[in-house]
């Protein structure tokens, strides 16, 4: 695309968006045999708010994140792509909708935008959401668009799961086991990599830079994971990891009023977590742990339960790793390193504009007056409502 046309945000809405809203109202969103919505007012109809109509018993979820999209560090740098960060705000959305376990119905997005911003530049934010919505099987149903600044992006999201069977944080009991649907961390190490990188003449293979890179270009909601676990069951708590692994285990423990041992030789770590692990003078497991932006989901599973958990993941092509054991509530959050000693949680835990990956690069250098860049949404991405 060469063209550099400024529309007017009626225009935008009237002849640019419109592309990707075409078709909406009659559609059923849900999950298969499970509950389902019927939209019949989408954003095709230009009203002011999207109309469903819901087969009960059905409860409804709703979640929301703000992404201050210019602000991606990443993106700062030419890494990633006005379609990349829309994509990323209905991935960042659609994951606490997994986490409850319920089954996405519709996205609801905001997209704010400068003065400058062309007609490309933002068709491209916009086909980065519809895609996002396309893949997870669901609707960018309306929102709001206008000028600011730079580029704000903020999503809410809209699920269904049948009444009594949502998940929540708060469940977990002595003895169960605390599970993880994949390797966590290269979100974090991407952010420790690349800003980095040229400075301190970092190289790492095309190969290792390309799995970084996409693990923020197409973040995976694990939305058929919390499906599995709602309709199945089979999870006494669950949480999205995007505060990181460690600062997840910690809330887990917290909601739950349990405490958790955690064994480092169940930690799964990805190879691109090692390599990035090695040149900023980390090791693997510690940044793993720490704070970053993944889509995992961390559950608990009764011990009675395990092996169906496992046989009901298999049967729809999903895996997941046993970390560690929920114990009792007196008991602290533990680690059980390999060569058996005992002590906290490694890592850094993800807190609100005070604590983050930077912390782990060597001779890393906090930003004026001190405080530490945050991976998930301060720096890196925007804040977190």
């Amino acid at each position: 695309m060469t063209s550099h046309a400024l529309s007017d945000e009626p225009t935008r809405v009237a002849k640019l968006v419109g592309a990707f809203l075409t078709g909406q109202s009659g559609a059923v969103l849900g999950d298969g045999d499970g509950p389902h919505a019927i939209l019949t007012a989408g954003a095709d109809t230009r009203d002011d708010c999207a109309i469903y109509d819901l087969d009960g018993p059905v409860t409804l979820v709703v979640g929301s994140d703000y992404v201050r999209g210019a602000e991606f560090v990443l993106y700062e740098q030419g890494l990633l792509t006005n379609f990349d960060i829309g994509y990323y705000v209905v991935a960042a959305n659609l994951s606490d909708i997994a986490a409850m376990g319920a089954a996405p119905i519709g996205v609801l997005t905001v997209v704010r935008y400068p003065h400058d911003l062309d007609d490309d530049a933002f068709l491209d934010i916009m086909a980065g959401i519809h895609q996002a919505c396309t893949d997870w099987g669901t609707l960018n149903v309306g929102g709001d668009i206008g000028n600011a600044e730079r580029i704000v992006l903020s999503g809410s999201a809209i699920g269904v799961c049948h009444t009594g069977t949502a998940l929540t944080r708060r469940g977990a009991r002595p003895g169960d086991y605390l599970c993880v649907t994949g390797p966590c961390g290269i979100l974090g190490a991407a952010v420790a990599y690349f800003p980095k990188r040229a400075v301190n003449g970092w190289t790492l293979s095309d190969s290792i830079e390309s799995d970084l890179l996409t693990s923020w270009r197409r973040p995976r909601a694990r939305v058929a994971e919390g499906r599995v676990l709602s309709t199945g069951g089979y999870a006494t708590a669950c949480q999205d990891t995007s505060d990181g692994l460690k600062a997840t285990i910690e809330q887990l423990a917290a909601a739950s009023g349990v405490g958790f041992d955690v064994t480092e030789d169940d930690i799964a770590i990805h190879p691109a977590v090692s390599a990035v692990a090695k040149l900023i003078g980390s090791d693997d497991v510690t940044l793993a742990m720490s704070a970053s932006a993944d889509f995992q989901l961390a559950f608990t599973v009764p011990a009675d339960r395990l092996d169906a958990c496992r046989g009901a993941f298999a049967r729809s092509g999903l895996t997941f790793d046993v970390i560690g054991r929920a114990t009792a509530p007196d008991r602290r959050v533990a680690f059980t390193g390999r060569d058996g000693t005992r002590r906290a949680l490694p890592g850094v835990a993800w807190k609100h504009q005070n604590t983050d990956i930077s912390t782990l690069v060597t001779n890393a250098v906090p930003p004026q007056g001190g405080v530490p860049m945050s991976t998930e949404h301060t720096a890196y991405l925007g804040e977190r409502s």
